[in-house]
């Protein structure tokens, strides 16, 4: 079984409206519902499970049934940071077994494709994790000071990694109850991989696009609405 746990309780305050990001309204259509779709039309995804702001679930149950999101299961409320949005999301997950995969993914990446979850599921089966992953084609520098520097980083050596994310259930429980009993990995800036290498696991990169884009700025929602606008050339291989 694959359950998606999506990660939906931020305010948004970078995008500077007066709802939060997630359901700003594109063409009709709010950005949660976007995403959910996803996963609803997802093969492989048997159910739904968001985690989101307070005051907003029952708008996004009405939504969910005026868009037709019936994989849809429980809707739970979200904590002071991601991580402890995430763990409480994970807490709820019901008549899930061990080595069921979780598939986590934030609510406000409106774009992810059927290859990326599908390879970051596979990813998943053979391996226990699985973690979208590009390529990084920038230079990286490390700063001297506040304006100088003189150290970089090779990028051949790094990968951005976004989400969806995927891991088996019993280590994805497990690692969460322990981070927190630890203090492990549950920084403001920290999210389930970087949580996982802090407690020691290895991670399995699986195929990211740059079309999954996270929905942060009014820039990010313009790119979202050309994608949108976007006709696919049927030349391009």
């Amino acid at each position: 079984m694959v359950t998606a746990l999506i990660i939906a309780g931020g305010v948004g305050n970078r995008m500077g409206q007066d709802i939060p990001k997630q359901f700003i309204n594109v063409y009709d259509k709010p950005v949660i519902i976007y995403t959910l779709e996803a996963f609803q039309n997802h093969r492989e995804i048997d159910s739904i499970y968001v985690v989101c702001l307070e005051g907003w679930h029952d708008i996004l149950w009405a939504y969910a049934k005026q868009f037709g999101i019936t994989k849809l299961k429980e809707i739970t409320v979200g904590g002071a940071s991601a991580q402890e949005s995430i763990r409480n999301g994970v807490m709820t997950l019901k008549d899930i077994s061990d080595d069921d995969i979780v598939v986590i993914h934030d609510g406000v990446r409106p774009l992810v494709d059927d290859e990326v979850l599908s390879d970051v599921i596979d990813t998943c089966k053979k391996h226990g994790n699985a973690v979208t992953a590009m390529p990084y084609n920038e230079q990286i520098f490390v700063k001297k000071d506040s304006s100088t520097t003189c150290q970089y980083i090779p990028r051949d050596t790094l990968m951005r990694v976004s989400t969806p994310q995927a891991y088996k259930y019993g280590k994805l429980i497990s690692s969460y109850k322990r981070a927190f009993k630890e203090n492990i990995g549950i920084g403001p800036s920290s999210y389930t991989n970087t949580m996982m290498v802090d407690l020691g696991e290895t991670l399995h990169f699986s195929a990211g696009s740059d079309r999954n884009i996270k929905l942060t700025t009014k820039d990010n929602l313009e790119i979202f609405k050309a994608y949108l606008k976007l006709e696919k050339d049927l030349w391009l291989k």
